[in-house]
This record gives structure tokens, C-alpha cells and sequence, in this order.
């Protein structure tokens, strides 16, 4: 019975979290960059500031998510320490607003909720409505964890094992707000463990004295996961967690010492033991806003001394635009993704100039600086590629789905290129300096002829990559057709030179054979990104084979394998 009781519990808290991640993934994917935008728009004073964290952590449900965000902005010099602090003070605030309402008796709202939220989720026409659907879906999903958690806490108050553990907590603050503190860093949400203290007391299986230090301890636990999130971010983006984790503790301490009274206080306010949790906790944040809110500029110029911003040479290869706070968000997480790739493409447009200074030229010193710039282009790829996997994780819908592949993939045709210009054509350059090769007047402008279709296919690759313009990418993939001519093109005139004698042609044959295959290559890799655009406009077809009923009449070769019978 204890173990079946347990069980329960344990599947009504896993819901509970469900439909608050449901709902936080909702509104992030609806309003996402519009809540961005009221951050960054209103985070310049820190009323203001205060005053957006509250906001858009109430529709988030999520003070960990406005954490993230705000160090996003900060480690990219968009927001000072001080108003970063102020959104982060009115974000804890904006938690406990989602508690009070969540603590009124409205659970008979779930089956309503749960039943428009699906409807609207499965036959939206739009975007919006489809995730507006799911926020429905998961804000009546918290409703009924919460009556099962009410359900269950009634039964576990009589359990011999859940009265050793209250009586063992109870009278032991410091232990107490541990335990509170490791649970909420394990569920990733202070709201979450409000709630479930909320149901614990509203049944009478945990007593108002506990039940203070374990909120307490859950506001001190939610400031784990944001430090955890940022340790390896700038320091600018650190103390924006480190601020609010500060905040809190000292919070803590000092209520440590008044807790009797102030529950004394709480409990005159109102009598219900559930009201005065949410309104503890209420209060608790509140206060911790009054009291620095107007002093935010000054920590942040202390926390700017204590966690100064280290010294970094400008490192090309690090990647500048994947920020991990936009994971959550997966339409703007692949715009950021999107952005970064055109920083391999503009590398890569580097590493083919570079290449064909080298190859008219004799000075090899810029091969090296050439093959550092291809590691440049594989770092960016493998971040890409790990962050592409993250975003993953996430649920995405159709049109996400195919934006992703077509990132993957073109990431990948890029890394590919990378490895052709530095594997291949700086190879070929070295060896033309270093036995004093030389073009033919002829086979040279064949060469910089090609290249230069390279180029310019490369920046219309990059093109169509952001714009997914159905006309570029049908003249994309016709520059095919035309790079197969001009390479035919370039082949007959450096045979007819062969046929002449020509002895600079005769020298470098293999060299410019070489080099035109390699060119070749890059510029198939980067057609390839037409390819999609064209699939789902349907204008490819399935096959460049010519009928089945045609070549099945072409005679096999007897040496060819025979068919398994």
C-alpha cells in the first residue's frame, strides 16, 4: 500500500512538472522572441527591468528561463550587471504570482482546459493558436497533478514512513532547506516544490513550521540550475546568476533569525495554512525586491570587481552567434544556427581566394595561415553540430523539422569544402611552388575562370540557404549544368595544348587536371543546398535514369555479377 501510495506521488509531481515544461514551451514557442524583445526593450532602467522580469517569468512560469535569457543579453554586452540583477529580482517575484494562482481551488477548470487545448492544438491553422493549445493543455495538466497530489498527500500524512521523515525535518531549518533546496535543483523548478509544499500543507501532512524553511529552501535551490546553465559562459553572464543566488542567501539568513515571527505575521494575514505559504512565499520575494532593487547598481559594479571580465584575444574560430539561453526556442535557436553557418561560408570564401593567390603565385607563407582557417571552419561545424543536437531535444514541428536537416546538411557540405580546399587545392599549391611550377597564360585564366564560378556559387549557395528562394535555387542548381560545360571547356583546351606541345601545360597537367576535378567537387557540394527547395516545390525529378523498360533491353556484359536467383 505504502509503496502503490509512493508511486502515486511520484507520477503526480512528474505531471506536475510536465505540464508546467508543456506550458513553458508553449509560450516560449509563441511569444518567444516577443518576450526578447519587452527584455531587451525595457531593461536599459532597473524599475523597468524589474518590472519586465516579473512579466515575462509569469507567462514563463519559469525564473530559470529569464535567467538564461538575461545572461544571453549580458554576456553579449547588451545589458549591464545592475538592470540584468533588477530582471532577475522581478523574475522571482513573477514565480511567486504563478503560485497564488495555482493555490486558489481551481482544479475543476482541468478537464475544460485540457479538452479546448486539444482541440485547438490538433485543428490550428496557425502557428500561434497550435501552441497556445498546448499551454492550455499543460496549465490543465498542473491542475490535475495538483488534485492528485492533494488526493495523496491525505493518505501519506497517516504513513509511519512520511511521519518519521516531518518529524526528523521539523525543528531543523538548516536541513530542512537543504533537502528542499537539492529537490528543487533536481526538478529544475522552484515553482514546482512550492506547489507541491502548498498541497503538503493544505492536507495537514506537513505543519506550517516546516513548511517555511522548505519554501525557502526551494527559492534558495532555484538559483542552482542557472549557475550550473552558465559556468561556462563569459563572466558577464555569470554574475547574473551568482547575483541572484547572493540575493536570495542573504534572504535566507536573515529570515532564519525572525522565522517565528513572521509566520506569527503570515498567519494574522490569513488563516488557511495553504494561503499562507504562497503568501510567505510572496512576501519573502517581495521584500527581497524592495530592498535591492535600488541598490542593483551597486552590486553590479561589485560583482563586475569580483568576477571581472577576463582578457580574451579575438579567436576567430569560437563561435559567436549559437547562444545556448535560445534552445527552448527552437525557431529562433536555428536563426542563431543559421547565422553561424554563414560565418563558415564567408571562411570558406576566404580559404578560396587564399588558394588561388597561392596557386598563380610562388610564396608559400600563406599556406599555412590558408589551413589554420579550415580548422576554424571545423570548429564551427562541430559547435553547430552539437548545437543543432541540443535543439533536438526540443519538439518541433514540420516546417522546424526540415529547417533543421537543411542546417545539418549544409554545415556538413560546407565542412566538406573545407576539407577540399585544405587537403586538396593548398596541397597542389605547395607542390607547384615547391618544384617551381608554372601555369600556361591559357590554363591559368581556365583556372581563375573557374574559381571565380566557385565564388560567386558559393554566394548564391549562401543565398539560398537563408532566403529559400524557389527562383535562386533553380538558378543554383542550372549553374551545374554550366560548371560541367566550362570544365569541359577548360579539359579540350588543356588537351589541345597537350597536342601542341605546349611544355608549361605538359608540366602541370596532373596539377591542373587536379585542381579543375577539386573545383568540381566544391561546386557540386554547393548546389546541393537547391536541392530541398526544389523537392518540396516538386519540381525535381525522382530520377535521372532513363526508362526501366529502355535499359533492361541493354545488354549485360558477361563478366558483369550475376543476380542472386
Amino acid at each position: 500500500m505504502a509503496t502503490e501510495l509512493f508511486i502515486n506521488f511520484l507520477g503526480a509531481i512528474a505531471l506536475l512538472l510536465w505540464g508546467m515544461r508543456m506550458v513553458r514551451a508553449g509560450v516560449t514557442r509563441a511569444y518567444g522572441g516577443n518576450l526578447r524583445h519587452v527584455l531587451g526593450e525595457y531593461m536599459g532602467r532597473r524599475v523597468t527591468a524589474f518590472l519586465a522580469g516579473i512579466g515575462v517569468t509569469a507567462l514563463l512560469q519559469s525564473s530559470t528561463a529569464t535567467c538564461l535569457m538575461t545572461a544571453s543579453f549580458a554576456s553579449r554586452g547588451l545589458v549591464a550587471a545592475g538592470p540584468a540583477l533588477a530582471i532577475m529580482l522581478g523574475a522571482d517575484v513573477g514565480t511567486t504570482l504563478v503560485a497564488q494562482l495555482f493555490s486558489f481551488d481551481i482544479a475543476w477548470l482541468s478537464p475544460l482546459l485540457i479538452l479546448a487545448g486539444f482541440i485547438a492544438y490538433a485543428s490550428a491553422r496557425n502557428q500561434r493558436t497550435h501552441e497556445l493549445g498546448r499551454v492550455a493543455v499543460g496549465i490543465g495538466l498542473i491542475l490535475l497533478a495538483l488534485r492528485l497530489i492533494v488526493g495523496n498527500a491525505d493518505a501519506m500524512g497517516n504513513s509511519g514512513v512520511v511521519l518519521t521523515v516531518v518529524e526528523s525535518l521539523n525543528g531543523e531549518p538548516f536541513l530542512a532547506i537543504l533537502v528542499a533546496a537539492l529537490l528543487t535543483w533536481v526538478a529544475h523548478s522552484s515553482l514546482a516544490i512550492v506547489l507541491l509544499v502548498v498541497s503538503l500543507v493544505g492536507t495537514g501532512a506537513v505543519p506550517m513550521s516546516l513548511a517555511l524553511p522548505l519554501v525557502l529552501g526551494a527559492n534558495l535551490g532555484g538559483t542552482i540550475s542557472p549557475i550550473v546553465a552558465t559556468l561556462s559562459s563569459a563572466p558577464s553572464a555569470r554574475r547574473v546568476a551568482w547575483g541572484n543566488a547572493i540575493f536570495k542567501l542573504i534572504g535566507v539568513i536573515v529570515l532564519l533569525s525572525v522565522l517565528a515571527p513572521v509566520g506569527i505575521a503570515i498567519e494574522a494575514v490569513q488563516a488557511a495554512p495553504a494561503r499562507q505559504v504562497v503568501n510567505f512565499h510572496l512576501a519573502f520575494n517581495v521584500a527581497l525586491a524592495m530592498v535591492f532593487v535600488p541598490f542593483t547598481g551597486l552590486f553590479g559594479r561589485w560583482a563586475e570587481r569580483m568576477m571581472p571580465d577576463s582578457p580574451q584575444a579575438n579567436d576567430e574560430s569560437a563561435p559567436r552567434y549559437l547562444d545556448p539561453a535560445a534552445q527552448g526556442e527552437p525557431a529562433l535557436a536555428l536563426a542563431f544556427a543559421a547565422r553561424e553557418t554563414m560565418r563558415m561560408g564567408d571562411t570558406l570564401e576566404a580559404m578560396l581566394r587564399g588558394a588561388m593567390t597561392c596557386l598563380r603565385g610562388d610564396d608559400p607563407e600563406p599556406l599555412e595561415k590558408i589551413s589554420r582557417l579550415d580548422d576554424t571552419v571545423d570548429r564551427l561545424h562541430e559547435a553547430i553540430k552539437l548545437y543543432l543536437t541540443d535543439i533536438r531535444r526540443q519538439p518541433l514541428d514540420a516546417e522546424e523539422g526540415r529547417r533543421w536537416t537543411d542546417i545539418m546538411s549544409f554545415t556538413t557540405n560546407l565542412e566538406h569544402i573545407g576539407d577540399i580546399v585544405d587537403k586538396n587545392l593548398l596541397e597542389l599549391a605547395a607542390k607547384k611552388i615547391r618544384y617551381s611550377y608554372h601555369f600556361s597564360d591559357e590554363g591559368l585564366q581556365e583556372i581563375e575562370a573557374l574559381n571565380l564560378r566557385v565564388l560567386e556559387n558559393l554566394q548564391l549557395a549562401m543565398n539560398v540557404f537563408v532566403s529559400g528562394d524557389r527562383q535562386l535555387a533553380r538558378r543554383l542548381l542550372a549553374e551545374k549544368d554550366r560548371f560541367r560545360a566550362l570544365e569541359f571547356k577548360a579539359a579540350e583546351g588543356h588537351h589541345e595544348r597537350l597536342r601542341h606541345g605546349k611544355r608549361a601545360s605538359i608540366e602541370t597537367s596532373s596539377l591542373h587536371l587536379d585542381i579543375v576535378r577539386d573545383l568540381k567537387r566544391i561546386n557540386s557540394h554547393l548546389t546541393s543546398v537547391a536541392y530541398p527547395i526544389l523537392d518540396k516545390a516538386g519540381e525535381l525529378m525522382p530520377s535521372r535514369l532513363k526508362d526501366p523498360a529502355i535499359t533492361s533491353q541493354v545488354p549485360v556484359s558477361p563478366c558483369a555479377p550475376k543476380a542472386p536467383s
